[in-house]
């Protein structure tokens, strides 16, 4: 193991990214760590304005003097060499939203690892987090590996570990998990320099995959259980967002919770219950109380305040929620 400081290039794009690098800035110091480049996603149009906007770690990175660095793709001999000249010991990537090549793994002396939000070899791919959630696992946490070709395949190298509460949307867990990243990277960092990093394969036999979300997936299913859906709802949050047709057309679905009312008699989506608190509806098993909501061109709100408004016929007991066809 090298005794000099190391020389880290980072790639992350989003705020998950951001916590493992402000992570290796509030360490460098003490830990003889040297951020010799950092590399994310080419800025993007967001908002009405299509302005483009940099990325979470492209601001950090500014912020604290670091040259950035934005391929489209690493297949441009160009930033091949870019890469290769930075002369980095160690390549740590998070969340980085692009596929690096092999002979960009194989460019810092020590190979690339990534920071990965699950306890691999669950849940490889795009979407961990939400993916935990709407499957009910009861934990999941960070694995930091070394990077191969393969998509999250690679040796674990150590894993840190996170309980799932049955209050959790993937934001809340995303927040955990980017604290948690973060902290999980420092450790591996600290055993790497000290040569006690033992590598693990991961068992294939295992492994399920975090397919990336889509919009479409939202879309309520009420002959489903309350259980599932209400899972559904937590593991959307805040987006794609799980949604319904209703009598006032799509109806985007923020919070909700297993309710008692329960009667094999109504069809499931069927409001059975409307009160301040919420509106009760019947699933193929239970029901489930909703509690916030969104109509199109409307703001996220209480059902209090949407049963106060000109959406009120449309969350009425005796109204069954999902059979008008429409789309987002």
């Amino acid at each position: 193991m090298p005794t000099s400081p190391l020389r880290i290039v980072f790639a992350g794009t989003p705020e998950f990214a951001a916590a493992s690098l402000q992570a290796l800035l509030d360490a460098k110091a003490d830990n003889h760590y040297e951020l010799v480049g950092v590399y994310t996603q080419p800025d993007r149009p967001a908002g009405r304005g299509q302005k483009l906007v940099q990325s979470p770690v492209k601001q950090l990175a500014i912020a604290n003097d670091i040259p950035v660095f934005q391929p489209l793709n690493f297949k441009l001999d160009e930033d091949k060499a870019q890469l290769a000249a930075l002369d980095a010991d160690l390549m740590i990537v998070a969340a980085y939203g692009i596929i690096l090549p092999k002979v960009v793994l194989d460019t810092p002396k020590f190979g690339c690892i990534n920071v990965h939000a699950s306890l691999l070899p669950r849940w490889r791919g795009a979407a961990p987090i939400h993916r935990a959630l709407m499957a009910g696992d009861i934990e999941t946490g960070i694995t930091i590996m070394q990077m191969d070709v393969g998509l999250d395949t690679g040796a674990m190298l150590l894993k840190a570990h996170c309980d799932i509460k049955p209050s959790d949307t993937s934001a809340t867990l995303h927040d955990r998990l980017a604290v948690l990243g973060g902290s999980a990277l420092i450790n591996a960092l600290e055993k790497f320099k000290e040569g006690t990093l033992v590598p693990e394969q991961q068992d294939d036999s295992v492994t399920c995959y975090a397919a990336k979300l889509t919009k479409q997936e939202g879309d309520v299913n009420w002959s489903q259980s309350a259980e599932l859906i209400e899972r559904q709802i937590r593991g959307l949050s805040p987006w794609p967002v799980a949604y319904t047709n209703s009598l006032a057309g799509i109806m985007k679905i923020h919070a909700a919770q297993i309710a008692t009312v329960s009667d094999d008699s109504f069809s499931p989506g069927e409001i059975l219950v409307v009160s301040k608190e919420g509106i009760i509806v019947a699933t193929g098993q239970g029901s489930l109380l909703i509690s916030e909501v969104q109509f199109a061109g409307g703001k996220r709100m209480k059902i209090q305040d949407a049963l106060n408004g000109k959406h009120k016929a449309a969350l009425e007991i005796g109204q069954c929620l999902g059979l008008t066809e429409q789309t987002l």
